[in-house]
């Protein structure tokens, strides 16, 4: 649960979030809203029994195209993250002052790990983060930027790849009996078109550079997970399907879940692929896992608050460069692209993952003799669990 003491004024040691009475109550009820519909929508976190993994695009995290983030949208973005276990962020500005404060608001247990920026005009100045509660994830020490390698051509020489516009990142976890790589992304997005050659090629030779990773009896875990934002339209799209075509799984939850803003482009994906037991079964087990995509905008920074924001939005949203009044259209879209600089224009995708598998590990040494008849598992199938850390 963050801290949220400092909404009080008159509370000893609080920092000011905005001192006006108005403000702090707005922000309190918009928690309020926040955890009603949070609790309602994602699955209650657990000690030990299941992983909350979740990925987001947290526009700018921080830039003051539109002046830095408030206070008030601190605490919006970090109880929606403490809703979770471990998160993917995608497009955390080289200035880390935003990132430090959400860690600060969500508790001294929880940590994060970053990339370095990427330089150059596609780089746009970004990192790539993992946001995790130490209370139920462990680092496990792998880290690192994927760098793909050269391409062997059929004389034999090397030819140089062209590298991702912002490096990938790569780290090793552990939750419960689950071992795993996660590698985040922010594919270069190019033209405003469904597959845009860069974009597709990126998405195409990651995939497959990764399902190879995977595959390779040296590699740090049997599961890797790739998530982050893929610019992907459609999952009727070539860059949608270029996963799939490598190896990946992407669960059928997501289908029909778009993530941006606008709910028309399914950007975001989180997908699978694993070496560690029979494939049926692990596509059964997360195919029935539960997931989402959680629109924060139905319950803060709603359409209906705009007027209240006015003037903190400044004279723009009233008046356009030329003078002139704006149209109710006109302030509407304006608010739009205000609020996504406070909170984003993506929404946060999730997937539960069960964790504990203490009871199979202990029923295939035990021969299942003693350890009852398995009827918990699936008729028909090995439940896999037990092999997710034994190396």
């Amino acid at each position: 649960m963050p801290f949220a003491y400092e909404l009080n004024s008159n509370t000893r040691g609080a920092r000011s979030l905005d001192r006006e009475t108005t403000t702090q109550q707005r922000t309190a009820q918009g928690l309020l809203r926040l955890r009603s519909a949070l609790a309602e929508q994602v699955p209650k976190r657990t000690i030990n029994e299941t992983l909350l993994l979740a990925t987001w695009n947290i526009r700018d995290f921080d830039s003051a195209k539109y002046g830095y983030r408030s206070d008030e949208a601190m605490y919006y973005i970090a109880e929606i993250i403490s809703y979770f276990d471990l998160v993917a962020i995608q497009e955390v500005n080289a200035n880390l002052e935003a990132l430090d404060r959400l860690v600060e608001i969500l508790g001294s247990w929880w940590k994060y790990l970053i990339t370095d920026v990427t330089t150059g005009r596609a780089g746009n100045q970004e990192r790539a983060a993992f946001v995790y509660d130490t209370r139920k994830v462990k680092f496990g020490g792998l880290a690192g930027e994927i760098v793909i390698p050269d391409k062997k051509l059929k004389d034999k020489t090397l030819q140089p790849q062209r590298q991702l516009a912002r490096s990938p990142f790569l780290c090793g976890f552990e939750a419960g009996y689950l071992r795993f790589s996660l590698c985040t992304v922010h594919i270069f997005y190019g033209g405003n078109v469904a597959d845009d050659p860069t974009r597709l090629e990126e998405v195409r030779t990651l995939s497959e550079y990764l399902v190879k990773h995977v595959e390779n009896d040296n590699s740090w875990a049997r599961n890797l997970v790739l998530l982050g934002d893929f610019n992907i339209f459609s999952t009727e799209d070539q860059t949608f399907k270029a996963m799939i075509d490598a190896g990946f799984y992407i669960p059928p939850q997501f289908a029909e879940m778009t993530s941006n803003a606008a709910e028309d482009k399914h950007f975001d994906q989180i997908a699978f692929v694993s070496r560690a037991y029979d494939e049926d079964v692990v596509l059964a087990r997360i195919a029935k896992s539960r997931a989402g995509v959680f629109n924060f905008y139905d319950h803060v920074y709603r359409l209906e608050d705009a007027e209240g924001y006015a003037d903190e939005i400044g004279p723009a949203y009233r008046t356009r460069s030329t003078g002139q009044p704006r149209t109710t259209g006109q302030k509407q879209k304006y608010y739009k692209d205000w609020r996504s600089h406070q909170m984003s224009d993506h929404f946060p995708m999730w997937i539960e993952l069960q964790v504990d598998f203490g009871e199979d590990y202990l029923r295939e040494v035990a021969g299942n003799e003693d350890g009852g008849s398995g009827a918990d598992s699936e008729a028909g199938e090995e439940d896999p669990g037990f092999e997710h850390r034994v190396r």
